[in-house]
C-alpha cells in the first residue's frame, strides 16, 4: 500500500498497488525472480504491447472505466485498449507565469539534492550522472521532483515553461516497476529511459527524464526545438511509468508538498498544475 496526499480534500489516503500481488511474486520470489529476466525486458513489453493494439484488446476498456472510475465519453471510438489508453483529453495549465506546473497527472515526491548533487530516492542514492548518463553543474541544493504515473493516470505529458530543447538521449535499459517493490534495483539508474536538457524561459535548465517501466516499453517524444509552457510534450505507451525532474535551488516546491514528502507520503497531481515557482 501507498500513501497519498490530495491537496484538493487535505486527506492522506491508502492505495493498493496496481498489480501488487504479481509484482510481489516477480521480486521477492526466487522463481519470481527469474521470470523477471523476461517480463523486465523489452520482448515482452513488445509483445504485450502487439495484443493491445489489436481490436480484441476493445473487450478491456469497460472494465478498466468502471474500475477506475473514469469520467469518459463515448468508448466505443476507440480502436483498441491501447488506442483508448493513450486517448488525448484536454487539461487546464496554471496561467501563472513563473509558477512551476506538474508536467502530467501522477503522483509526486520531492527530494532534495546536496551539495554534493547526490539524491537519496527511498532506499538507493543516485548521482546525477546515475540518471542522466553523465555530470551536469547547477543543480547543487536543487531539487528531484519524481512523479509517479499509475496505470489509471492520464499518459500524456506536457513542457512545465516556455523554452527550447538543448539536448536529448536516449538510455537503453531493463523495464523494471517503478513501484516499492524494486526498491534494491535502483531503477531510474538501469531503466530504459529519455533525458532532456531545457532551458527554460523562466527557471534556468531544467532536466527532464522520462522513464520507462515494466509493460511500458516505448517513450513517445515529438520534435520540439522550442516549445510553450502546458504544450504537449509526448506519451507513454501502456502501464505506469515515471518523469523525473531536476531543477535548481532557485525554484521552491510548494510547502504542502514538501512536508507530505518528507513523510515518504506522495501528493496527487494534476497535468498543469502549480507545484512550485519562483524564490
Amino acid at each position: 500500500m501507498t500513501e497519498v496526499y490530495d491537496r484538493k480534500t487535505g486527506n492522506v489516503s491508502q492505495v493498493a498497488q496496481y498489480g501488487g500481488a504479481g509484482l510481489k511474486f516477480l521480486y521477492g520470489n526466487p522463481l519470481g525472480r527469474i521470470l523477471l529476466r523476461f517480463v523486465s525486458g523489452h520482448l515482452c513489453s513488445n509483445l504485450y504491447a502487439v495484443y493491445n493494439r489489436t481490436r480484441f484488446s476493445r473487450k478491456k476498456i469497460q472494465p478498466f472505466i468502471e474500475k477506475h472510475h473514469l469520467k469518459i465519453e463515448d468508448p466505443a471510438q476507440y480502436r483498441s485498449f491501447a488506442d483508448f489508453f493513450t486517448r488525448q483529453e484536454t487539461r487546464t495549465i496554471s496561467k501563472t507565469k513563473t509558477a512551476l506546473i506538474s508536467p502530467a497527472d501522477s503522483k509526486l515526491l520531492c527530494y532534495p539534492i546536496n551539495s554534493r548533487q547526490i539524491i537519496k530516492i527511498k532506499h538507493s542514492q543516485y548521482s546525477i550522472r546515475d540518471l542522466v548518463g553523465q555530470d551536469f553543474d547547477g543543480f547543487e541544493n536543487g531539487h528531484c521532483l519524481v512523479f509517479r504515473l499509475a496505470v489509471d493516470d492520464y499518459h500524456r505529458y506536457c513542457f512545465v515553461d516556455d523554452g527550447e530543447l538543448i539536448g536529448q538521449r536516449h538510455i537503453k535499459g531493463r523495464l523494471h516497476t517503478v513501484s516499492s517493490f524494486s526498491d534494491k534495483y535502483r531503477v531510474f539508474a538501469q531503466n530504459d529511459r529519455v533525458v532532456n536538457l531545457l532551458k527554460t524561459k523562466h527557471f534556468g535548465d531544467i532536466i527532464q527524464v522520462e522513464v520507462g517501466a515494466m509493460l511500458v516499453g516505448r517513450i513517445n517524444n515529438r520534435a520540439a526545438p522550442s516549445f510553450r509552457k502546458g504544450e504537449e510534450k509526448g506519451y507513454f505507451d501502456l502501464g505506469g511509468s515515471t518523469i523525473v525532474l531536476l531543477v535548481n535551488e532557485n525554484i521552491r516546491i510548494d510547502e504542502d508538498i514538501l512536508t507530505q514528502s518528507a513523510q515518504d507520503i506522495e501528493t496527487k497531481v494534476s497535468y498543469g498544475e502549480k507545484i512550485g515557482g519562483i524564490c
